[in-house]
């Protein structure tokens, strides 16, 4: 029997469609490492998702997953990524929305329930607010948590840290405390221009003083004193020769009569005149 769906589908005319079903709803769209991203206005998201689910020649009826990232150098540092599938054309797009930590999101919980845990995911680690879900509590971290664990800007020792009181009988939570000795870290090595001593290093610097002990016996020590006192200073060195030296104003500057041939085109063999 065949498949009524493609193997695959690509994403020629996929951008088109959309901007034919959603209009002004559609703030911008792109297609990058082979995949369609489509950004539409956050107040008009549940329209724009009717329209995708039920336009002909788009038909996304599925939703995979929503996810959220966090980009705060922006003004509206959060955008939501919806994954919408096309059941009957075997065909995926994200659709994106942006919000900071004030503005809610509209839920679509009304055209997919599945949204509702999607939501509260979104909400529990960013800190996002749908406006329409009933049930907007944290989902994967524990009651009481403080923070939202996947803003760029949380610490990742926490808030709090919890442990169980023998006294209380159980599980209490306490303000982190670091108390282990080095805490406070520094990776900068020491030969990167580090501007600490580490323990036992601290004369390591320190020029040794006269008289400090050495391992030489003291007929040693006198004789790499005199060594060092009767040492000549180094003979400046010669920038230029002297004419006595090169040679220059006499006949054949450098040569010696004795070395000359008789007859200067010839030139001796070996063994003659030698």
């Amino acid at each position: 029997m065949r498949a009524p769906a493609p193997k695959y589908a690509a994403n020629d005319g996929v951008i088109d469609a959309a901007r034919s079903a959603l209009g002004d709803m559609l703030v911008d769209a792109r297609e990058r490492v082979g995949e369609v991203q489509l950004h539409v206005a956050r107040e008009r998201l549940v329209e724009a998702m009717i329209a995708l689910r039920d336009a002909s020649g788009l038909e996304y009826q599925q939703l995979m997953e929503i996810a959220g990232v966090d980009y705060p150098e922006r003004e509206e540092r959060f955008e939501i990524v919806y994954c919408l599938l096309s059941l009957t054309r075997n065909h995926r797009l994200h659709v994106h929305v942006s919000t900071d930590e004030v503005k809610s999101v509209p839920s679509v919980t009304g055209i997919w329930p599945v949204a509702g845990w999607l939501e509260r995911e979104v909400y529990d680690m960013y800190g996002v607010l749908f406006d329409g879900n009933a049930d907007l509590r944290r989902i994967l971290t524990d009651y009481g948590f403080r923070g939202h664990p996947q803003r760029k800007d949380f610490p990742l020792t926490g808030y709090v840290e919890l442990r169980y009181s023998e006294e209380a009988k159980r599980v209490v939570y306490e303000p982190v405390e670091l108390a282990q000795d080095f805490r406070t870290f520094d990776f900068m090595s020491p030969w990167e221009g580090a501007e600490y001593i580490l323990p036992g290093d601290e004369k390591a610097h320190e020029p040794e003083a006269k008289g400090a002990p050495t391992p030489l016996t003291a007929d040693e020590q006198k004789k790499a004193d005199d060594a060092r006192e009767a040492k000549p200073n180094a003979p400046e060195p010669a920038t230029t020769d002297s004419p006595a030296q090169t040679g220059a104003g006499k006949p054949d500057p450098g040569n010696r009569p004795e070395e000359k041939p008789d007859d200067p085109d010839v030139v001796p063999s070996k063994g003659q005149n030698q």
